[in-house]
């Protein structure tokens, strides 16, 4: 078995005294580990930093085997990711997110989230706001996915500001209003084009938080990763 494509480093584990174990998160692969030979030297090392891309080549005897990587550089981006807090808070909670998916399930279009992410990352005033609809997207393909485009009681598709914590629909101001207290804001930016705000970033993180919370990690036994708040933190 063997196959070439593009990832993003995730992460890597020691194996042996020389070796680590890569976690890639591939194009048309999904998020996919093998081993990589002399993954602890001096030349490979740099290469396998959170946040770099690669081209790698995984080959197995047979396909359910751990296998092994052959990984060139495409792009690096660890060094510039590890310069603040906001490149390192936010492609550690990347990593987190894309660890959500099944192995070897391939999401192409997570796979280029992440890579626009980490190509904005460390500006936070572009990269929050993809952060966010990130999250959304993981949701998605979770199947746990929120309509935030017509009003859950009156279809209307104007003056959406709340979601339903329970039908996870966006829900219009007029139509809200009796139970606002009871239902999560729904910012600016995710409901149609416009400036955004940090107000309107973090009430989106509030709400993708509740859901990922409520569907995600709670049911699997886990807490929200610490690097997502350490993300929002370094936002203020």
């Amino acid at each position: 078995m063997q196959w070439i494509d593009d990832g993003i480093v995730l992460g890597t584990r020691m194996h042996g005294e020389a070796s680590v174990i890569l976690e890639l998160y591939t194009r048309d692969h999904g998020r996919h580990l093998g081993l990589v030979r002399g993954g602890r030297s001096r030349r490979n090392q740099p290469v396998l930093q959170p946040g770099n891309t690669v081209h790698a080549s995984w080959h197995a005897r047979l396909d359910e085997h751990l296998g092994n990587f052959t990984i060139e550089p495409v792009l690096s981006r660890a060094a510039r990711l590890m310069e603040g807090r906001v490149g390192v808070a936010g492609i550690t909670h990347l990593a987190a997110l894309a660890r959500l998916m099944p192995e070897r399930d391939p999401h192409p279009g997570l796979f280029e989230g992440l890579t626009m992410i980490a190509d904005a990352l460390p500006d936070r005033e572009i990269a929050a706001p993809l952060v966010v609809r990130f999250e959304l997207e993981i949701l998605q393909e979770l199947g746990f996915g929120l309509d935030l485009t017509e009003c859950a009681a009156t279809g209307a598709t104007a003056d959406l500001i709340y979601v339903s914590p329970k039908s996870a629909r966006a829900v219009s101001a007029s139509a809200g209003e009796p139970w606002k207290d009871k239902l999560l804001a729904l910012p600016a930016f995710l409901a149609g084009p416009g400036p955004v705000v940090l107000e309107d970033v973090l009430a989106g993180f509030r709400l993708t938080g509740y859901f990922l919370s409520r569907h995600v990690f709670e049911p699997r036994g886990l807490t929200m990763p610490d690097a997502r708040e350490a993300f929002i933190r370094s936002l203020g």
